[in-house]
């Protein structure tokens, strides 16, 4: 049986105005300049750089665009509504003293050749023969970012039968394998940590310290590992001084070799600041970077194109149908510009918020004294929503006194101290750190002492929290973060 019945629903939709808007502000600086660079080319109607002509002050009514049967057409446009208000134009208004954020900065990139050329140019300065050359370039195609090979000398065997059409054995593999060790920098090539650093040490001169070093890693490099000294000093018979050395060497040799090789094609991410906070006479001042306050303007060339119309007697339907695109293009552009106004608007609001929220640490540069601060906080004070301050937060980054932070760093949640304050816990991560790094490194503090360090301070934390914020911090355990 069916049923008809009427309800009602209070539902919220956003415009495709306000979506871009929304899109706009999550952009950090860089890719806020390309969103810029790409509207310049899809709209013809929109122009960068300083409005050089003085406004247009004609108005153009409906019955301009009437059409041959008496309807109307949507394009009654008010050509000030697009252009500049002021009575004089902006260029009389603006002087040549430019900070350097106007400048148009361009990052230059190195060319060169990539990590596995690099390893196969090499390879001509080995005489080879036609089989041990194809080997010798299969396992350098092998090595991974890292230099290791990390497949099994079997696996690479079967690789070269079934797609080099290479049968060979697992001695000759071997063989070609020692040769790409041979390469630089050296340890590429390892199939494990163990051999990399092995490579390593047999490159440097026979020096004491370096034999003990060879031999800890290749006779107990579990005990090595796992940081069991004793152990050690009694399998070799040596003194702490003697053991120290070798550590101290083999500390000094690189576990990712390939990370070395200066003409990798990686892609290195550069951060431009979106705020910069500078410190004037005890006080907090709060800029925003130029390159997210473009100037942009109405095309005088569309603006023009109107007037023609307008003066034009004879009004065919293709000049209709241009002066229809023109007025589409007009309005895209005009709305892209108060986008942009309120765009800064918005980040300038949130982060004077933040900065005033946090002001004890951007005097200071002390992480002890972030306040505990969620998006919420900032949100009441400024009336704008929680999605809004975490666009903002988190892809922004501010230049302050102290380096270039992530505006996202600066939220944390709180926690009760035994006097019943709030603290943050960054608070807490940095006072766990100082107290893992002055500890006596011969014996480290477990988790369940730095507990005991910390609620003596006045911060009751449990054992299983401080393990938590160990590992955020990127803290091994006790017994890994022995010295000897």
């Amino acid at each position: 049986m069916l049923k008809q019945q009427l309800t009602y629903k209070l539902s919220q939709k956003l415009s495709p105005q306000q979506i871009q808007l929304m899109k706009l502000i999550q952009l950090p600086t860089q890719a806020f300049e390309q969103r810029i660079s790409q509207e310049l080319e899809e709209n013809p109607a929109l122009e960068g750089g300083k409005d050089n002509n003085n406004n247009v002050e004609e108005n153009f009514d409906n019955d301009d665009f009437a059409n041959e049967g008496g309807e109307s057409i949507e394009t009654d446009i008010n050509i000030d509504e697009y252009l500049s208000d002021d009575v004089i134009p902006s260029y009389k208004l603006t002087s040549s003293n430019y900070s350097p954020d106007d400048e148009d900065k361009q990052i230059p990139y190195a060319s060169g050749i990539s990590f596995n050329q690099h390893l196969l140019t090499q390879l001509n300065t080995f005489r080879l023969n036609d089989e041990e050359r194809e080997i010798a370039e299969f396992l350098v195609g092998s090595v991974d970012e890292s230099g290791y090979i990390r497949r099994d000398i079997l696996d690479i065997i079967d690789d070269l039968a079934f797609t080099q059409n290479i049968y060979t054995d697992q001695q000759n593999v071997e063989h070609v394998l020692a040769l790409v060790q041979d390469l630089d920098p050296a340890g590429i090539g390892a199939r494990d940590l163990k051999e990399c650093l092995v490579i390593q040490l047999k490159r440097k001169s026979l020096k004491n310290e370096i034999v003990l070093a060879t031999k800890i890693l290749e006779q107990a490099f579990d005990h090595f590992s796992k940081k069991h000294y004793n152990k050690l000093l009694q399998k070799f018979n040596i003194s702490e001084t003697e053991l120290r050395d070798a550590i101290h060497e083999i500390e000094s040799l690189n576990p990712k070799p390939g990370g070395t090789y200066a003409g990798n094609t990686r892609i290195v991410e550069h951060i431009v600041p979106d705020f910069a906070i500078r410190i004037e006479e005890g006080k907090l001042e709060l800029t925003l970077n130029g390159r997210n306050a473009p100037e942009l303007h109405i095309s005088h060339e569309y603006s023009n194109m109107l007037q023609g119309y307008k003066a034009s007697k004879k009004k065919t339907k293709s000049q209709k149908d241009a002066i229809l695109f023109i007025k589409q293009k007009l309005d895209a552009a005009k709305w892209f510009i108060e986008a942009i106004k309120q765009r800064q608007q918005t980040l300038f609001v949130t982060m004077n918020a933040i900065m005033h929220y946090q002001n004890a640490f951007f005097l200071s540069g002390d992480e002890r004294k972030l306040k505990p601060m969620i998006l919420k906080d900032i949100a009441d004070r400024i009336d704008m929503d929680i999605s809004t301050v975490s666009r903002v937060a988190n892809s922004k980054y501010v230049d302050t006194p102290y380096g270039t932070k992530l505006i996202k760093e600066f939220f944390s949640e709180s926690m009760v101290n035994d006097q019943g304050e709030e603290v943050s816990t960054r608070e807490i991560k940095k006072i766990l750190e100082i107290t893992i790094s002055e500890e006596d490194k011969r014996k480290p503090l477990t988790d369940e002492k730095l507990a005991k360090i910390l609620k003596d301070k006045g911060y009751p934390i449990a054992r299983r929290t401080i393990a938590k914020y160990r590992e955020q911090m990127d803290f091994p355990v006790a017994r890994l973060r022995k010295e000897i």
